[in-house]
């Protein structure tokens, strides 16, 4: 029992320094339903689905982001939450089909804004001094020994062979651009993820376009996105990036996220029409990000797994 105790203050001691850090920067912090009409489509997440009694389909959210950004284009200005999210099939040492994401959004700000915030929280939550930043390219020639802005998929399916990481069942039968992200993906996750942020967190940025997610292209290289993820003892712990405002290319990108997932043998996921209508004439510039709460309190407690640090899991609540 004081096991389960120590537990529980650790959460809300991580909790209250988190908040203290927003509130200091003036965010609000706010909460969304976790039920909704709608779903932000997404390639290679599965949202839970619920059937109620007005026959209406409706999702469990896979991330506050869709409702937030609603918020956002209603003036709501910087905020923040942590909110519960659901991802159907996800189950290991770092995920669970439901969970507690922190996120956030600034409306004004840039990566470089989002570097200082992060390095505030990192202190503040795992006591850590300053904030590496490090570009996609930089991490896969230092890490894995290939170019990955003068690179096909044969280039990194070489890289992953050298590594020894086996590659995905059927991977040569995609078309290009998917082989391409496919790889770089499984690089990431295997190769370069693990060697991030040890000595000091990092905040890997200049993402190639095709992994931009609906991140905005770099004005002055349309070849990379102003994404980034952030790292901390090999642990990833959050993604975000500057904002893509434009309602027509916001279709164009959840348009293409379905095409892939019926690629993949996922059904196609319904239109946000909501979500794109606040993007027509109110949707700030700006930065979003979301954090896994969860592994945040697993790296501070040196824990190994999210199941240590939780009083319930899918598999015991």
């Amino acid at each position: 029992m004081q096991q389960t105790r120590e537990m529980l203050r650790q959460r809300q001691a991580i909790r209250q320094a988190v908040r203290e850090v927003f509130d200091r920067d003036g965010f609000l912090e706010v909460d969304t339903p976790v039920l909704s009409l709608e779903v932000l489509p997404e390639p290679h997440i599965e949202p839970l689905r619920l059937a109620t009694a007005d026959r209406q389909q409706r999702f469990l959210q896979a991330s506050p982001e869709a409702l937030m950004k609603r918020l956002l284009a209603a003036g709501a200005g910087p905020i923040y939450q942590f909110a519960h999210a659901f991802r159907d099939g996800e189950r290991g040492s770092r995920h669970d089909i439901e969970f507690l994401l922190l996120e956030w959004y600034a409306p004004g700000s840039t990566l470089d804004d989002a570097a200082a915030l992060l390095e505030k929280l990192m202190a503040a939550t795992l006591g850590t001094r300053g904030l590496e930043r490090l570009s996609c390219q930089d991490a896969f020639a230092h890490c894995a020994g290939v170019d990955l802005m003068a690179s096909d998929s044969s280039h990194l399916a070489e890289a992953a062979r050298r590594a020894d990481v086996e590659l995905p069942q059927g991977w040569d039968g995609d078309e290009e651009p998917v082989r391409f992200d496919r790889l770089f993906e499984l690089l990431l996750s295997e190769v370069i993820a693990p060697r991030l942020g040890h000595q000091q967190p990092t905040m890997l940025e200049a993402w190639p376009c095709s992994q931009a997610a609906f991140a905005r292209l770099d004005p002055c290289d349309s070849t990379l996105a102003r994404r980034f993820e952030l790292f901390a003892s090999g642990v990833e712990l959050a993604n975000g990036w500057e904002e893509e405002t434009s309602a027509e290319e916001l279709r164009r990108r959840i348009e293409t996220a379905n095409e892939i997932r019926s690629a993949d043998g996922r059904s196609r996921l319904p239109i946000p029409e909501q979500l794109i209508a606040a993007h027509r004439h109110h949707m700030p510039e700006g930065v979003g990000a979301a954090l896994g709460f969860d592994r945040l309190v697993m790296l501070a407690a040196g824990a190994s797994s999210i199941d240590q640090i939780r009083p319930f899991t899918s598999n015991t609540a």
